[in-house]
């Protein structure tokens, strides 16, 4: 075999394995990515696939049922409102009026259940693709 032909299969070579680790990449990352949704993209979100949703915790709306482990609230986005339900340990800094992410799937009839919530200690704390809806960005001018 000329060495031309060595260096050409090499390279066919490489450019195969190369796409087939895109490929593989492509596929484990495609299974366990989450998306992330506010309440106002809520109703184009696919049910019962492992999604974010993401805003603010809508004033007087936490409610814990009787078994003292479930917890049902809304979810604001400041265009519209999910009801989440959340069964487990929720974090120390999850309160009203603070930002939430909760991570889990939509269900039929509009409501979401949790699997995982997500708080920042910041009260002005807000997820930035929520941030970005609900507020227009301005320049600082120095």
């Amino acid at each position: 075999m000329s060495p031309k032909r060595q260096r050409m299969t090499l390279a066919l070579l490489a450019v195969v394995a190369i796409v087939g680790a895109v490929l593989l990449a492509m596929s484990a990352l495609g299974e366990e990515a989450a998306f992330f949704y506010a309440p106002a993209d809520a109703a184009a979100a696919p049910l019962e696939r492992p999604v974010r949703l993401g805003g603010m915790v809508a004033p007087g709306s936490v409610k814990r049922d009787a078994d003292g482990v479930t917890i049902r609230f809304t979810v604001t986005d400041g265009k519209a409102t999910v009801p989440v339900r959340f069964a487990g340990i929720v974090p120390d800094l999850f309160r009203e009026n603070s930002g939430v992410v909760a991570e889990g799937r939509f269900v039929a009839g509009g409501g979401f259940v949790a699997d995982n919530l997500l708080a920042k200690h910041d009260e002005r704390y807000m997820p930035p693709q929520v941030a970005g809806k609900m507020h227009k960005s301005e320049s600082i001018a120095r």
